[in-house]
């Protein structure tokens, strides 16, 4: 299913920017620095064995430490997953992870943690699947729309 799809079915509003290929926070802070909202960057790990997997959803200047993250969500051992494993549960390609991906995880595979800063912020933005374009969405609506996916959004 086209996220965009599901969102506008919903009467969720959004406003979508289009720009160049965005692989890093580097080349999303010069490319799509004047358009608004917190940006955020969007992490797919797994834990050691493989079994879990994770969606991390942070400000994009947030740095992280994959030993302190596995603490915080009681994983052992986080690390990057792999592309086959992001296609499999996401149906996503490297460089366009998103929130919008979750649609694609038919089983509800996927755990979802949100950086706690962004309950607070009015809009999100970030890429809707696909990494030459950015998507700004109120950030209520964002969390009703995963909720209403089927997933717990957990704080982090």
């Amino acid at each position: 299913m086209n996220p965009l799809d599901f969102l506008t079915k919903e009467g969720i509003k959004y406003k979508v920017y289009e720009h160049k290929p965005v692989y890093t926070v580097g080349e999303a802070k010069r490319l799509t620095g004047d358009i608004p909202g917190v940006h955020c960057k969007n992490l797919f790990l797994r834990n050691r064995n493989g079994k879990q997997h994770y969606l991390i959803v942070l400000e994009e200047d947030r740095e992280v430490d994959l030993r302190v993250l596995s603490e915080l969500i009681g994983a052992k051992n986080l690390s990057f997953a792999s592309e086959e494993r992001l296609y499999k549960y996401l149906k996503l390609e490297p460089g366009s992870v998103s929130p919008l991906g979750l649609v694609n995880d038919e089983t509800r595979h996927v755990k979802v943690y949100f950086d706690k800063h962004l309950f607070d912020a009015e809009e999100t933005a970030f890429h809707p699947n696909i990494n030459t374009s950015t998507i700004v969405i109120n950030t209520k609506e964002l969390i009703n729309f995963i909720e209403a996916l089927g997933y717990k959004i957990q704080m982090i």
